[in-house]
């Protein structure tokens, strides 16, 4: 099939399911210039001079910059703000034939775990379309699994791609924090975020993440980095941390591990970690105190509307929260501290490591809610309880499809140290299999 005859098919989909049928609303714009560019690709494949993600059309999170398309961080503050450039991980995907298809939905600003927070309504959840896709990288996973695109590009904060990822059904990715530029991301944590892939199997998450990773001069965090390939091998040692999840999602994962484990001869075992249960106290004061001072460039007067004004509830609510926190009353006693906790919650990790080869748990310590229900904030905010870790100990991550729950995808996570892409994707490998 040629590229054009793919785009197409893409776009009828979209067409026929995003706004209308099924409803999905993963994808806010769609890029006008898709089929000339994808014409474009196909003469290079045929010249034999096309690039490693020739033929992938790819859907981008709502808050990474594309030339052209709008970087409105799914709100009404930045609704008419059109991207002046391209991100840098945009950059690379392009010059490597990459299409992208558009702009996908997500929770405002990145703010949200369930996908209902963005200022154009929220987006289904393609495989059981009455509960929530998970968020905030609600539309890029939505997307992939309603086969709308290849792949797509989310951000992760404290698992903004591993959470919908997991609802959804599909592969999701936050790789080593700098490993991959965050240049021409707009911002929830500088000190958290990360840019990473969501697909539909390990191959396509190993090939998009070599095309985007590496050092950047524009991001002083980023690292260089060679390629990075499947690390079959034998022996390895999995921990299984005790954590706080429904029965039946322990059950599932626990049963899962034992099965791959038993094939591959892997030795797994239960272990005891004394910060695991500390990650959403230490992740939301560093959370709420970088949002409120990354937020303080939409006044109005460069970018959009003044964000206090034209922004939703939970954006709201973080701003005002880290703007309380900022202050130098509490500045010691909230931020300082949670600074204190991701310290050791870092090490802990790194102790692990030294032990093991991975970790692995469950993606999202629940079953997805029902969209339009009401939920608490504490519930609400525990969605991230097994994900933020990685992002706090600036390790890699990877959830995959462990089987279903009432007829719902449930996540398995694969944590490695720092820089263990390969490793990890191995063992997802494996998973897949």
């Amino acid at each position: 099939m040629k590229i054009q005859e793919k785009v197409e098919k893409y776009l009828k989909e979209i067409e026929e399911n995003n706004k209308k049928g099924k409803k999905i609303n993963a994808i806010l714009q769609v890029n006008p210039k898709l089929e000339e560019e994808a014409k474009k690709v196909d003469k290079k494949i045929k010249e034999g001079k096309a690039g490693k993600l020739a033929g992938k059309v790819i859907a981008v999170k709502a808050n990474i910059n594309v030339k052209g398309l709008n970087a409105s961080c799914s709100s009404k503050t930045l609704e008419d703000y059109e991207s002046a450039y391209d991100a840098t991980v945009i950059g690379k995907i392009k010059e490597e034939d990459g299409l992208i298809i558009g702009i996908a939905n997500s929770d405002e600003f990145a703010c949200g775990s369930s996908g209902e927070t963005s200022a154009f309504g929220p987006t289904k959840n393609p495989s059981c379309l009455d509960r929530v896709p998970g968020g905030s990288s609600s539309g890029s996973s939505a997307a992939v699994a309603a086969g709308f695109c290849d792949m797509a590009i989310g951000s992760d904060t404290g698992g903004s791609i591993r959470n919908p990822a997991s609802h959804c059904g599909v592969f999701g990715m936050k790789p080593t924090y700098g490993l991959v530029s965050r240049y021409g991301l707009i911002d929830l944590s500088m000190s958290l975020d990360q840019i990473g892939p969501i697909t539909k199997d390990v191959e396509d998450a190993l090939l998009l993440l070599n095309v985007i990773k590496g050092k950047d001069e524009r991001d002083a965090t980023t690292y260089e980095s060679k390629d990075i390939n499947f690390k079959k091998e034998k022996k390895l040692r999995i921990a299984l941390p005790k954590v706080n999840a429904d029965k039946e999602i322990l059950d599932l994962v626990k049963n899962k591990v034992e099965k791959v484990a038993n094939k591959e001869d892997w030795e797994s075992k239960d272990i005891e970690m004394s910060y695991v249960d500390l990650g959403t106290q230490t992740y939301y004061p560093l959370l709420y105190t970088e949002f409120f001072s990354g937020t303080r460039k939409f006044d109005g007067l460069r970018f959009g509307k003044k964000i206090e004004e034209s922004c939703g509830e939970e954006v709201l609510r973080r701003i005002l929260g880290g703007e309380e926190i900022s202050k130098s009353e509490y500045e010691g006693k909230y931020y300082r501290k949670a600074l204190q906790a991701k310290q050791l919650i870092k090490k802990e990790f790194e102790k692990v490591f030294e032990k093991y080869d991975a970790i692995i748990m469950p993606t999202v310590p629940k079953l997805p809610h029902k969209l339009g229900s009401k939920i608490s904030l504490k519930e609400m905010y525990n969605y991230d309880s097994l994900t933020v870790l990685a992002n706090l100990a600036e390790i890699p991550a990877i959830s995959i499809p462990a089987g279903e729950i009432e007829g719902v995808s449930v996540g398995l996570q694969i944590l490695c140290k720092r820089f263990d892409e390969g490793k990890m994707l191995s063992i997802a490998k494996e998973f897949e299999e």
